[in-house]
């Protein structure tokens, strides 16, 4: 099996279960777990980045967290 094969069979899973997939990354459970991730991503950019971007950064996570979880 090349890699070729294991894409094709990876787009074929996601095609016959995007229903799935779609109300795990709406759920309850999912919102909470990328509010942390995001929370901590988002401390660890800041601490690195200067002050005048800290603000694009919390902008950043804020535009990403609609797309994930239920709120």
């Amino acid at each position: 099996m090349g890699v070729d094969d294991i894409v094709n069979k990876g787009k074929q899973l996601f095609e016959q279960n995007r229903d799935k997939i779609d109300e795990a990354l709406k759920s309850e459970k999912a919102e909470d777990v990328s509010d942390r991730f995001l929370d901590g991503a988002a401390e660890a950019v800041k601490k690195v980045v200067p002050e005048q971007h800290r603000a694009k950064v919390d902008e950043t996570r804020a535009n990403v967290d609609k797309h994930i979880g239920n709120e």
